[in-house]
Parts: C-alpha cells; sequence; structure tokens
C-alpha cells in the first residue's frame, strides 16, 4: 500500500490539504487527530484533567473510536455517536493535545492508524505520522505556517461555525498548543530527517494543495 504521512503544527491546513489531496489521488484520508480529540472530548465530558495520565488512563477502557468515510468523507464516531463537529472546538483541541502526551493513549490508538494504513493507499495527518506512526511512509510531508497566519486561518474557520471567539484568543492557544507539542517528552512534533518541509504562508489552498500533490506525484 502506498501511505502518505503528512505532519505539522495546529491551524497549518493539514487535514483541508490532506483531505483534498486524497480526493485527486484516489486515497483515503485519515485524520489522526480526530481520534485524540474524541478521547480528549470523552475526558471532558467526564470532567477529569485532560493532563493527567492517573485521571484520564482508566477511562480508555469505556472508550470505542470508529473512523468511517462515508461518501468520501471522514466521519468520527466516539461510542457510537457521530463527534465530527463537536471535536473541532477549541476546548477539545487542548485536551487533544494534553491527552496526546500520555503514553496509554498513543498506544490505545496506534494499532488503528497502523491497520488503517496496512489495508489502504491513504494520505494520514498528524504531529507524528512520520516519525512514529509510519516511518516507512513512501512519503514524508511536514506542513507548516507562521503562527500568526495559522492563527488567522483558524479564527476564520471557527467564526464561519458561528463560534464568538477572538483573534487574539486563538493566537494564544495556538501557540500554547504549538509549545506542549513540540515540548512534550513522548513523540515530540518535529520534522522527519526524510520529510519534505512546505510553508503555506504566502500561498493560498488551492496553491497549497497542488504543491502537496505534485511532490506526491514526483515520489510515487
Amino acid at each position: 500500500m502506498i501511505n502518505i504521512a503528512i505532519d505539522g503544527p495546529g491551524g497549518a491546513g493539514k487535514s483541508t490539504i490532506a483531505k483534498a489531496a486524497a480526493k485527486e489521488l484516489g486515497y483515503i484520508y485519515v485524520d489522526t487527530g480526530a481520534l485524540y480529540r474524541s478521547v480528549g472530548l470523552y475526558a471532558l465530558r467526564k470532567e477529569v484533567k485532560t493532563d493527567s495520565a492517573d485521571e484520564v488512563v482508566p477511562l480508555l477502557s469505556e472508550i470505542s473510536v470508529e473512523l468511517k468515510f462515508i461518501d468520501g468523507s471522514q466521519r468520527v464516531y466516539l461510542n457510537g455517536e457521530d463527534v465530527s463537529e463537536e471535536i473541532r472546538t477549541p476546548e477539545a483541541s487542548m485536551a487533544a493535545s494534553n491527552v496526546s502526551a500520555i503514553q496509554a493513549v498513543r498506544d490505545f490508538l496506534f494499532d488503528l492508524q497502523r491497520n488503517i494504513a496496512k489495508e489502504n493507499n491513504c494520505i494520514m495527518d498528524g504531529r507524528d505520522i512520520g516519525t512514529v506512526v509510519l516511518p516507512n511512509a513512501q512519503v514524508k510531508i511536514f506542513l507548516t505556517a507562521s503562527a500568526e497566519e495559522r492563527a488567522k486561518r483558524r479564527y476564520l474557520q471557527l467564526m464561519e461555525k458561528g463560534q464568538e471567539v477572538k483573534y487574539e484568543d486563538v493566537l494564544k492557544e495556538l501557540q500554547e498548543r504549538d509549545y506542549q507539542d513540540s515540548h512534550r517528552e513522548i513523540a515530540p512534533l518535529k520534522p522527519a530527517e526524510d520529510s519534505i518541509i512546505i510553508d503555506t504562508s504566502d500561498i493560498n489552498l488551492e496553491q497549497s494543495i497542488d504543491t502537496v500533490v505534485n511532490v506526491i506525484r514526483e515520489r510515487v
């Protein structure tokens, strides 16, 4: 199977770009961040500290997360409930960052991610796909942009969904998550040694998608 790993910080456009690239190339798109967001959401619902392994780990036995591909679109199910929209809030984002630093959570989701890649040509995005989950991926891309540009994009996305947020708050949360993701002891956010770094700060969405698709086509 052909596996493409796309990593990068929050708000870099990984999901949107990877999804579009997968559609154009005829691959399955796998948003691994959605898995961690689902675990984080469950922990939030249970009102536990999402950065506490002692409180989060006992919940794992109660959690079932599924990715279903419906009409070419990925939907995320938490214990049978479609939470595809609910996991996109800033609170779920920070909870995802917290729980992803817990080794037991990573182990819990690891096999699910690997099995999807074994059975499908896929583009999988996340923060440690090229370094940990799919170290033998045929193509590894590290997608990034300036913090200010990523915050602007995330702010506009949230506003379009009707969420009342301030740009300054979005930027602060994004910078906090950047620091947390890149400084955690377990699978920190960093480019794989053989990854291709693509900075989308100064190019639009269509150009970003074209760049990623061209990089993949040149190498597979």
